[in-house]
């Protein structure tokens, strides 16, 4: 098995794991931080991603043209990445000029800009862009699917034009100050670069990084409670031949004894291109090209989710199809052949996930900012080895339930709206909603 990134004895109180690898003149690190989306104040949801591009958008020296000229000069890559639970600064650089970079990126921590005039510009790119996805069917999709899921959650809220266009400079260098801590940090590197020189930049960065006595806290963070009946929701699009469709229910959390069954269990049913969707939707009928069902893993307990895209004529039959599929599934459970394939290919699967130092890293990374157990990656392989169909069908049973499940369907309500009433069984809410609806 290979080896995990080592924890080290804490920088400053905070960790840091390294797995040196010399195949490659390359260094890669991650910075981690416990927050995220999650902590946007109410009527100004994504506020915490503005922080995240401005960061990258200039400091008080270099405006956002010279950064990322001086990236650009160094050989390196940085980015920011911004989810519900996590922030994290990833970069990579060739090593020679390891020394310059990790400067770049103390001055970018250290000393952002938020520039006013940068932030106009970003959100007018944001609010284009905002018009630009309601072109993007799948991403209206998932957007209402969100919604519809985690109503009354945070999962489920998400920035609008009022409280992207209410968010100031001054929200920006504050949210920054009280989120983007020593306090919540955490360091990752992989590549050219051993322990002790990882401690040494990692105790540079930690040095410009504010400080507070309070740090964000998923203390209140609970489960969701997920749909309650079936709610089908179609985001009314005019002139749609074809559709996208999701459909939901709460799914697993990582600390679940039963998480890894019921990960088999999902993939024998849509995690494959043999999946038992992609036989009876696209093979056996030709209805969507994609069939597939997965299991989202965050902080607390997330979604089961399958995911179609008929043709507006098949829309109707695809959606009563799917939900039958996943009934029997539940009833019926599945083989202990479908087992053994399955855990066959996700063992072998597994190989392209860890097969980089710096793959690795970042697995390791989420474990820790997610607050998965710590062994969460390690065990992975054994657990899926020690799946039964009894134990698959028995996380099937308990997790997932098809009763309580939100659909959502893109398309054009005045030619799907009567089939999908019709074809889908036990609704007890239907709503059509503008396609450029918030």
């Amino acid at each position: 098995m290979t080896p995990a990134p080592k924890l080290l004895d804490a920088v400053g109180g905070r960790p840091l794991f390294v797995e040196t690898s010399r195949t490659l003149p390359l260094v890669s690190f991650a910075i981690g931080f416990e927050t995220g989306s999650y902590f946007d104040p109410v009527g100004k949801e994504g506020l915490m991603r503005f922080v995240g591009r401005l960061l990258r958008r200039g400091t008080k020296r270099l405006d956002a043209k010279a950064l990322e000229a001086t990236i650009d000069r160094l050989g390196a890559e940085l980015s920011v990445e911004v989810s519900h639970a996590n922030v994290t600064v990833h970069g990579q650089v060739i090593r020679r000029n390891l020394e310059p970079f990790v400067a770049l990126v103390a001055e970018v921590l250290g000393e952002p800009a938020f520039d006013a005039e940068e932030l106009e510009r970003l959100r007018k790119k944001v609010l284009a862009e905002r018009i630009e996805a309601r072109d993007n069917d799948r991403s209206l999709a998932q957007n209402a699917f969100r919604t519809a899921m985690f109503e009354g959650h945070s999962y489920g809220r998400k920035a609008t034009e009022a409280s992207i266009v209410a968010i100031t400079q001054p929200d920006i260098a504050g949210h920054f100050r009280a989120s983007i801590l020593r306090e919540n940090v955490v360091f990752g590197f992989s590549g050219d670069v051993d322990a002790d020189s990882a401690r040494k930049i990692a105790e540079t960065w930690l040095a410009v990084l504010p400080s507070s006595n309070v740090k964000p806290s998923f203390a209140d963070l609970r489960d969701p409670e997920g749909p309650k009946g079936r709610t089908l929701v179609i985001v009314d699009k005019p002139e749609r031949t074809q559709t996208q469709i999701l459909f939901g229910t709460l799914g697993t959390s990582g600390h679940d004894e039963d998480h890894i069954p019921l990960l088999v269990g999902t993939a024998i049913f849509g995690g494959t291109f043999t999946s038992r969707l992609m036989r009876e939707v696209r093979s056996k009928r030709g209805w969507s090209y994609g069939a597939s069902a997965r299991l989202n893993v965050e902080r607390v307990r997330h979604g089961f989710t399958m995911w179609t895209f008929p043709a507006a004529k098949d829309a109707a039959a695809c959606a009563e199809l799917e939900i039958d599929l996943l009934e029997k599934l539940i009833a019926k459970g599945v083989t202990p052949k479908e087992v053994g394939f399955v855990k066959s290919y996700l063992t072998r699967s597994h190989a392209f996930e860890i097969d980089t130092p710096s793959k690795r890293l970042h697995q390791t990374l989420d474990t820790y900012l997610l607050g998965l157990p710590v062994d969460y990656p390690t065990r992975y392989l054994s657990e899926v080895a020690a799946t039964t169909h009894t134990t698959a069908n028995a996380a099937l049973v308990k997790r997932i339930d098809p009763k309580n499940m939100a659909i959502v369907v893109v398309g054009t309500a005045k030619d799907i709206r009567a089939d999908l009433e019709a074809k889908i069984s036990g609704l007890e809410r239907v709503s059509v909603v503008p396609f450029d609806a918030e």
